[in-house]
């Protein structure tokens, strides 16, 4: 069943009308019919199953009744976000499609000491844009109840100051030296309803003295397992494990 993100409440019973994008893709893309039956979701983050009764292509809308509520859960239990230097090419699209799918909660891109693509004034809010409507589509794809939000931060100085239950550094020399207890330790003892908040370098991974500042900031230094991650596959072995220690561990 498809689903879709609508921007208004609903209940069951309530017969809806939409239009614009998701009207479009139901009428154009899926070729709905009379009865189909597709997911949306509200701006609450509820799900409801609706079955569709109108079609109008020329008004470009269509008319879904309300069926029922769907109430399991999809979200990881740990709030988690994601901070990455900008990479370049399209890793950062990367990032925010498979991380979506992994369950990440909020996505962070700043500049950083050793990235190589910068995002001026001009550039950042066009692109938060775009990676914006990745991660809905991403959602929607895998079936998630929130869309993950794309911010921007001129620097890891700015990021330093955000708050969290856990805050980690993804740091290669960790990964050189064999450390894995931290990112264990921090995952074992978190509680559902946590924050988890952890950095990413670009490329070239994190500067020394942007590590100094996250260390004094109280972030800690984490392996994540024994080989070298690329800046665009590390946040996905980050989120899985998550998913691993805190829904698949506990089956």
């Amino acid at each position: 069943m498809q689903r879709y993100f609508i921007d208004e409440a609903i209940q069951v019973e309530q017969q809806v009308t939409l239009t614009g994008e998701t009207a479009h893709h139901m009428l154009k893309v899926m070729r709905m019919q009379p009865g189909h039956r597709v997911e949306l979701v509200t701006p609450d983050e509820q799900a409801f199953i609706g079955e569709l009764t109108e079609l109008d292509a020329t008004d470009k809308t269509v008319t879904v009744t309300v069926q029922s509520p769907i109430t399991k859960s999809v979200e990881l239990p740990i709030e988690t976000t994601i901070v990455c230097g900008l990479s370049k090419g399209d890793k950062t699209d990367w990032i925010v499609q498979k991380g979506t799918q992994l369950g990440a909660h909020r996505f962070i891109f700043c500049n950083s000491q050793f990235s190589v693509a910068r995002w001026d004034d001009k550039k950042q809010a066009k692109k938060v844009a775009r990676l914006q409507k990745i991660a809905q589509e991403a959602a929607e794809q895998a079936h998630r109840t929130h869309v993950p939000t794309i911010e921007w931060r001129n620097s890891l100085t700015a990021v330093a100051q955000e708050s969290a239950t856990i805050k980690l550094v993804a740091y290669e020399e960790s990964a050189k030296d064999g450390e894995h207890a931290q990112l264990v330790q921090s995952l074992q003892t978190a509680q559902p309803g946590d924050r988890l908040l952890c950095v990413f370098g670009p490329e070239g991974g994190v500067a020394p003295k942007e590590i100094e500042m996250l260390a004094a900031a109280g972030f800690k230094m984490a392996g994540l397992g024994p080989r070298i991650l690329r800046a665009e596959t590390a946040p996905l072995y980050l989120l899985s494990a998550i998913s691993y220690v805190t829904e698949l561990a506990t089956l």
